[in-house]
């Protein structure tokens, strides 16, 4: 599998230095490769895990490094050090692999700081370290959830996320798909999703038999869901549109959906690189906006309609700390699936339901 090992090698330096998100660099390059399906699947748990696991991976060599390596032979090291503590790969195979991709004037080095590596125990300084998250992240999650249900969430997020099918084919996360049921689309219905991409909560609603516009800012991101609608056959008009200012006559619609950015503390394991991009300025940043956007969407609103507002975090700043939007009151009733009371909302953690973790808010404005 060295060319799958050398693959993932070159991706995981993409990610790394060069900013790329590794759920779109790793399909592009797996579509363009020749390797085969078991080659395909070990690419995608070398790169997806060596980049979740990186500060662990990172503690498991430093243990024998005493001057930093050059950014390439890093990453090398990083690669070789997933092998050897999650994937199971046999040490002599994890090593001998990973030193042939080093820089030739590391080889040695590599070899045996790997050596060591895979001889030595491991004492783990700290759990964010030994489960692989900046120390904010963990910080933050114990103060939100308490620390049992903290530790179990970031436990499983270091974890594969599992893969889930709709009946119609779509492949969603079983928490998406639960946001997109308590809108609770009829047929009939003018139903505006405002932050659509990639089209699964859109393509739900319109599969119920609502009139669906899905907008998106990105005018790359509406493509994909014009493209996922088709391949399900379905006619879902959409909008490159800001929500914060949408083209859409106020008071016009039945429900709105408004899925809104946010730090995606819920879903790290399925955007392993989001635990290193993502800062603790930014929650507050993406909180802000968020005030923004819940305005505008609940202004399109008919009378007797409906607004749900979700994000796949897990803090309140970006979810119940938000006002109940002036003119609505909140639905109580609790929504399809698995979800726990969260003050006026509800929320899933991942190991409630092994899903994305997520908060939903449901409103009404009274006819």
């Amino acid at each position: 599998m060295t060319e799958a090992r050398r693959l993932a090698l070159d991706l995981l330096g993409r990610i790394e230095r060069g900013g790329a998100y590794a759920n779109l660099v790793v399909p592009a390059a797996l579509t363009a490769s020749t390797l085969s399906d078991p080659d395909r699947r070990f690419v995608t748990e070398l790169v997806y895990g060596t980049t979740r696991m990186r500060r662990a991976c990172d503690a498991l060599v430093d243990r024998f490094v005493t001057v930093e390596p050059d950014a390439t032979t890093r990453t090398v090291l990083r690669l070789g050090a997933y092998q050897l503590e999650y994937a199971g790969v046999p040490a002599h195979a994890a090593v001998a692999e990973t030193v042939a991709l080093a820089p030739r004037r590391t080889r040695g080095f590599v070899n045996a700081v790997l050596r060591k590596v895979a001889t030595t125990p491991m004492a783990w300084p700290s759990e964010p370290v030994r489960l692989s998250y900046p120390d904010w992240i963990v910080d933050r999650l114990v103060a939100e959830l308490g620390e049992p249900d903290a530790m179990a969430a970031v436990e499983r997020m270091d974890l594969a996320p599992p893969v889930t099918t709709r009946d119609d084919g779509y492949v969603q996360d079983l928490a998406s798909t639960w946001v997109a049921d308590a809108v609770g689309a009829r047929p009939g219905e003018r139903i505006v999703d405002l932050c659509a991409a990639p089209g699964g909560k859109a393509t739900r609603l319109a599969a119920a038999g609502a009139s669906v516009v899905a907008a998106d800012r990105q005018p790359g991101r509406i493509g994909l869901v014009q493209r996922n609608a088709a391949r399900l056959g379905l006619e879902v008009p959409v909008l490159v549109a800001d929500a914060s200012a949408p083209p859409v006559r106020p008071g016009s619609v039945d429900a709105v959906l408004l899925d809104a950015p946010c730090s995606g503390l819920g879903a790290l394991r399925r955007r392993p690189d989001a635990r290193w991009r993502i800062t603790a300025g930014d929650v507050e940043a993406l909180a802000a906006l968020q005030a923004t956007l819940l305005p505008s969407a609940a202004a399109l609103v008919r009378p007797g309609g409906r607004l749900v507002y979700s994000v796949c975090t897990l803090t309140a700043a970006e979810s119940i700390d938000h006002p109940t939007p002036p003119g609505f009151e909140v639905d109580p009733e609790p929504p399809p699936g698995r979800w726990r009371p969260y003050r006026h909302g509800w929320r899933v953690l991942p190991h409630d339901a092994d899903t994305d973790g997520m908060v939903l808010l449901r409103y009404r404005r009274p006819a």
